[in-house]
C-alpha cells in the first residue's frame, strides 16, 4: 500500500520556523521526486518546493525561495522541509506528494500525503 504521511505542522508566531516531514513508504522511493504544495482558504493549491530523490535536484517557489529548505534522507524514505522566517501568508495545508518529476502542477504527481496544517500567527 502507497502511503505518505506528512507531519511537523502547527502553530508558529512570524518568524519562527517548523519543519514538517513526508514519510514514504509502498513505492521505490528512488524513482519519484517528492513535491510539497500548499493550500489556504479559498486558494488553489499551489508548488511550494521539490526534490529528485535520484539526483537531488532541488526547486522552489518564488515566494519561499531563501527562507525553506527541502532536503531527502533515501535511507528513511522521508522528506523534510525546513521553514525559516515564517509569514501569516505562509499559513496553509501542506501536502507532500509523489510523481515521476518535479513540477508545479499536481496532476503530475501520482500519490499524496492527508496534509498537515500550518498556522502562522503575526
Amino acid at each position: 500500500e502507497v502511503q505518505l504521511v506528512e507531519s511537523g505542522g502547527g502553530l508558529v508566531q512570524a518568524g519562527g520556523s517548523l519543519r514538517l516531514s513526508c514519510a514514504a513508504s509502498g513505492f521505490t522511493f528512488d524513482d519519484y521526486a517528492i513535491g510539497w504544495f500548499r493550500q489556504a482558504p479559498g486558494k488553489e493549491r499551489e508548488g511550494v518546493s521539490c526534490i529528485s530523490s535520484s539526483d537531488g535536484s532541488t526547486y522552489y517557489a518564488d515566494s519561499v525561495k531563501g527562507r525553506f529548505t527541502i532536503s531527502s534522507d533515501n535511507a528513511k524514505n522521508t522528506v523534510y522541509l525546513q521553514m525559516n522566517s515564517l509569514k501569516p501568508e505562509d499559513t496553509a495545508v501542506y501536502y507532500c506528494a509523489a510523481g515521476g518529476v518535479c513540477s508545479d502542477y499536481d496532476a503530475v504527481y501520482d500519490y499524496w500525503g492527508q496534509g498537515t496544517q500550518v498556522t502562522v500567527s503575526s
